[in-house]
This record gives C-alpha cells, sequence and structure tokens, in this order.
C-alpha cells in the first residue's frame, strides 16, 4: 500500500499546474483565532477517512502534539492543494492558518504575496539549516523564506533486475548514461518473447513532461527567463540530441517495441508483467508495482537519471497564510517542524509504518529524504536497521541526490506538456519524422503560452 504522500506525488505533475491557475489574487485570511488562552491553529493535509492508516498516523500526531503543547489547538482540515477549491478559498478567507502547496505553487504565491514572510522565524527552527538547499529555495525568493520543504522525489531510472540478470547485465551496476541505456535495451529486447528494453510515454501530457526530464539530464530546460518574460528553451543542440538518441532506440536498435502513445499504466503494466526492462519513474512506482502487480521488491532497482547533468523534482512543503498573525506563524512551523521535519521522531515513525506492513527502506515516506549531514545518515542507518526491501537496489538512486542538480516543471507545465506530447509522439511513431521542424514548430507554439505567465 502507498502512502497518501506517495500518492500526491505521484499525481503532483498532473494537477499543480491547475492549481497555479487557479491562484486567486486577493490574499486569504485565517478562519481560526485564540481561544482560551490557546493560540488556535487551522492546518490542512488531514488525509480522507479512505484512506485509513494515513488518517490515523496523522490524527494521532495531531493528538500527541496538543497534549505535548497545551497552548495550541490544532484545527486539522482535509485536503492539500486542490485546484478546484483553491481560490474560492483564498478569496473567502477561508485558507487554513498553515497550507499544503506542490513545488510549483511557491513562486507565483510569493509573487502574489499569498504567503506569509517567515525569514526571521525559520532562524530558530530545529534542524531547518540540515535540509538540502536546493529545496528550501523552492519556497525562497530574493532572500527571504516563505515556507518549508516537507518532502521530495526526483526522476531516475527503474529497472529490472531479473531482465538485467537475464540479459547478462548486472543489476547492481545500472546504466549511468544514456548511451549505457541504449546498450542494456538491445540487450534486453534481444530476449525475445515480446520483451521491450525501454519504453516511453507520449500521451495525455506525460510525454511532454519526460521529455522535460531528459533535457534536464542533459543539463538543459525547457523555458528560460529573459528579463521578465519567460521564452521556450529546447529547439537547441540539448532538444535535438533528446529526440535523435530516442529516434535511434525506436527505430535503429528497435528497443522501445512497435507499441507506442503510451502512458504510465501502459508502463506500470508492462514492468508489472515482465516483459520490460527499464523506464523513467520516481520511486513511488515502485510500490505501485508490488501492489497492483504482484511483483516482488527484490526483483526492482532503481538509479539515478542517465547522464546526471540534472533531472526533475517534484515534492511539497507547507506555508503561511500572509495574514497569519506572529504567533500563529510560530506554533504553524513549531507543528511543521515537529511532523514532518523532525529526526527525533523517525525511529518511532519507521516502527509505526512497519507494524502496519508498510515497505520500509524505500526512498520513500515516512522517510523524506531531504537531508543533508549527520541528520541524513542518522535517517539512513535506522532506516536500513528496520528495511523490510533490498535496499540496495536502490542505492544508486539514493546516492545521486546531492550530486545531481533537481529543478521544478517550467510555467504553465500542463499546457507546455500537451505541446511536447506531439513531438515525442513524432519521434516515436514516424521513423522519417524531421528533429529539428518538430522542435522550432513546438517552440513557436509554446512561447505563447509562456507569454501568460505572470
Amino acid at each position: 500500500m502507498k502512502t497518501s504522500t506517495v500518492r500526491r506525488a505521484a499525481g503532483l505533475l498532473l494537477v499543480s499546474s491547475l492549481g497555479l491557475a487557479t491562484v486567486a489574487c486577493s490574499s486569504g485570511t485565517s478562519d481560526s483565532s485564540s481561544t482560551g488562552g490557546k493560540v488556535a491553529l487551522s492546518i490542512n493535509g488531514q488525509p480522507p477517512q479512505t484512506q485509513a492508516f494515513d488518517r490515523k498516523i496523522f490524527d494521532e500526531d495531531v493528538a500527541e502534539f496538543e497534549a505535548a503543547n497545551p497552548d495550541i489547538d490544532l484545527q486539522p482540515h482535509e485536503g492539500f492543494m486542490d485546484p478546484k477549491t483553491f481560490s474560492a478559498k483564498l478569496a473567502g478567507g477561508q485558507l487554513e492558518d498553515v497550507f499544503y502547496a506542490y513545488f510549483t505553487d511557491p513562486a507565483n504565491l510569493i509573487a502574489r504575496r499569498q504567503a506569509a514572510d517567515i525569514t526571521e522565524y525559520v532562524k530558530d527552527m530545529p534542524h531547518y539549516g540540515d535540509i538540502q538547499q536546493n529545496l528550501k529555495d523552492v519556497f525562497s525568493a530574493d532572500g527571504k523564506v516563505y515556507g518549508v520543504p516537507t518532502a521530495n522525489y526526483s526522476m531516475g531510472l527503474l529497472y529490472s533486475r531479473a531482465l538485467f540478470t537475464k540479459a547478462g547485465l548486472n543489476p547492481d551496476s545500472p546504466p549511468k548514461t544514456w548511451d549505457e541505456v541504449a546498450v542494456a535495451a538491445k540487450k534486453i529486447t534481444d530476449l525475445g518473447g515480446g520483451t521491450v528494453g525501454f519504453a516511453e510515454y507520449s500521451k495525455s501530457n506525460q510525454g511532454g513532461w519526460h521529455f522535460t526530464t531528459w533535457m534536464y539530464s542533459q543539463g538543459g530546460q525547457i523555458a528560460r527567463k529573459d528579463g521578465d518574460k519567460w521564452v521556450a528553451d529546447f529547439d537547441n543542440d540539448k532538444g535535438k540530441a533528446v529526440l535523435n538518441h530516442l529516434k535511434k532506440m525506436r527505430w535503429e536498435d528497435n528497443s522501445m517495441g512497435e507499441k507506442q502513445l503510451l502512458e504510465l499504466a501502459d508502463v506500470q503494466q508492462m514492468m508489472g508483467a515482465g516483459q520490460l526492462g527499464m523506464y523513467l519513474a520516481a520511486p513511488d512506482n515502485v510500490p505501485t508495482l508490488v501492489n497492483q502487480f504482484k511483483g516482488k521488491y527484490e526483483d526492482y532497482g532503481l538509479a539515478g537519471i542517465p547522464d546526471g547533468k540534472g533531472t526533475l523534482i517534484g515534492g511539497e512543503g507547507y506555508m503561511l497564510n500572509p495574514k497569519a498573525t506572529p504567533e500563529k506563524i510560530k506554533a504553524g512551523l513549531k507543528w511543521v517542524q515537529w511532523k514532518y521535519l523532525n529526526p527525533d521522531r523517525i525511529e518511532k515513525n519507521l516502527q509505526r509504518y512497519k507494524a502496519d506492513g508498510q515497505p520500509i527502506g524505500l526512498p520513500v515516506p515516512p522517510v523524506a529524504d531531504i537531508w543533508t549531514g549527520a541528520t541524513r545518515d542518522k535517517q539512513n542507518q535506522l532506516k536500513d536497521a528496520g528495511a523490510t526491501v533490498p535496499v540496495v537496489n536502490f542505492k544508486a538512486y539514493v546516492d545521486s541526490f546531492e550530486s545531481i542538480k533537481g529543478a521544478i516543471e517550467p510555467p504553465n507545465a500542463q499546457q507546455v506538456y500537451a505541446i511536447l506530447d506531439n513531438v515525442m509522439q513524432a519521434v516515436l511513431t514516424n521513423k522519417d519524422a524531421d528533429v529539428d521542424q518538430l522542435l522550432s514548430d513546438a517552440e513557436a507554439k509554446v512561447n505563447p503560452v509562456l507569454a501568460q505567465v505572470k
């Protein structure tokens, strides 16, 4: 079973831009107040009743926190960053004092002054300095801090250790470059029996999402800031290299299979059926393969993004209502730190998840891989000691965290991805596709989309 955080991360790239699109231009107001000498603090992030285990954990944490902090009265609200209601909550003054945000949200919220400046408050926040700087940067602007990250993921290379072994490849030494991916994919495809070496998405905006990941892996980008506006930045040598590499694997090596126009569910089904060697994915895909397709943790491996010049990251964090009082800000950060950023509770959380049969040892909750230094070492030691899955299978991915630069999605991501889907589809379904023309045409369509960004 996957946790609610993992489920949110899996769907992040498909909904976060919609969340941005619905943000209203007026600041929200807090719906709670101080009562009976206590700081009444409204918070969201409470899982729904249908997610029984996650809800149980959350509610237990609320009770434990209040017992330890009798001067704070938590008022939990179900939900996270819902694009269907977020705009109305802001405009109607119903935004919680402490609210959840995807990594793609903070920049817009900060620009529209819809989050409190907490720069002075995080100075006293335990372990804030131990969080990876690139994650803290997501919630910062112009030297000021407006939120804190609580979990993240990055794209890597998910592979079948079973097929690697069968093809004569070393499953403990996964590909580190796209050239090595191509070689491994060819060997796996040559096994026959309908086996496909490497699969890629090309519809439902997921092709554009993965083209973005490929670009980041080359040290490229999809969009860049040009003065006060955004412009497309993929019709270049890096964009051409990505498409030509895919074109070679598809049409010269025949290592991507004839069936195309794939999306996430298709590729997971192929991997779950033991018919796929590799695809790009975040760690939360592994429990899905085990739970939905009866796979085994020992049959899968996860490595860092090939070429390693960058990767797409996503995640979540919490921000404070711009009209929250200093008392509420202090109480809110105390809650966020205690629940989500508390090295002293790592062991207890691992034990709770293990007792419920949740997998321990994957780079997914209840362990948030956001730390550096001694805190990171402590977390890894506890995770390894209580592991219920083969941690070594995912070591290459975890080891890549601090060496590979992460970047979030481009502005207006879903609209951009829809355009880039067509580029991926053309390369994977037409052996005569003109790479130069595809990129030029796509930039001409993406630039008006980026021009809408304010």
